[in-house]
């Protein structure tokens, strides 16, 4: 991590508290977004930890803070989760990561997050555009967006835009949609959790930092809870919609600056 790598350097001290007060903040702020969006916080997290940390690095850090976020959400939104969309698109995501996150040892990722952020507008866009829209509920559409999810997951370490959208489309109820994505995506982050492991993407000099992405995942899940229950349907659509928009023109923006 950048900050840690800065260790060695005498008179860095404060800036090496700043960098990781600022790090740890927004993994908070992107449990939050996450939270209200329904598709977790790594959509936010990947693009920002890049600022930090190196790319293996930042799926590994980003998997921990997922398995730590999914079981807050499971247990603040437990009572909701669609146990059909969990079986259709759980099974299909939990295979799907393990094969990306084991490509993502071998594969630069850099044109997927590009060709996912052009998706991300261009969905968000028609949607806006036609708000009636809806995807059926069919086995097809489920596995297949599970299955595009869960890969995307494992090589770019972002799947949940994906799911985002397909959950979005389903029109669900903002709790349903919520602890079902979580549900979901904690069979994901768990699976790609042992593969980045496995793959050595994790120094222990990070150790440090587990207990603190453990509480900013609990408390931004916690205050995202909050803060629904503020929102109706018609404008947590609205956001999250937006949000899967503004991701988009992010990612696509990232790509062409590198």
């Amino acid at each position: 991590m950048m900050v840690v790598s800065y260790c060695s350097m005498p008179n860095h001290t404060f800036a090496i508290m700043l960098s990781t007060v600022v790090f740890l903040f927004l993994a908070f702020l992107s449990e939050i977004v996450g939270t209200i969006g329904g598709f977790g916080s790594s959509v936010f997290f990947v693009p920002m930890a890049q600022f930090f940390l190196d790319f293996k690095t930042v799926l590994m850090l980003t998997a921990v803070l997922h398995d730590f976020s999914n079981t807050s959400k499971l247990y603040l939104f437990r009572k909701s989760v669609n146990m059909r969309l969990l079986l259709l698109y759980g099974i299909p995501s939990t295979i799907f990561v393990i094969i990306g996150a084991w490509l993502s040892y071998y594969l630069q990722f850099k044109y997927a997050e590009l060709a996912l952020g052009i998706f991300l507008i261009l969905f968000s866009v028609f949607m806006m555009t036609y708000p009636s829209f809806k995807v059926s509920t069919t086995r097809v559409s489920a596995i297949t967006g599970g299955t595009a999810a869960g890969f995307l997951a494992g090589l770019i370490g972002t799947g949940g835009a994906i799911r985002g959208m397909s959950l979005a489309a389903f029109n669900l109820e903002k709790n349903t949609f919520i602890a079902t994505s979580a549900a979901i995506d904690f069979f994901v982050d768990a699976s790609r959790t042992v593969v980045y492991f496995a793959n050595g993407y994790f120094d222990m000099k990070y150790l440090v930092y587990i207990p603190f992405l453990f509480a900013a995942a609990f408390l931004g899940s916690y205050a995202g809870k909050i803060l629904l229950k503020k929102i109706s349907q018609e404008n947590f659509r609205r956001i999250v919609l937006v949000l899967l928009l503004m991701i988009g023109i992010t990612m696509v923006i990232k790509v062409a600056r590198n």
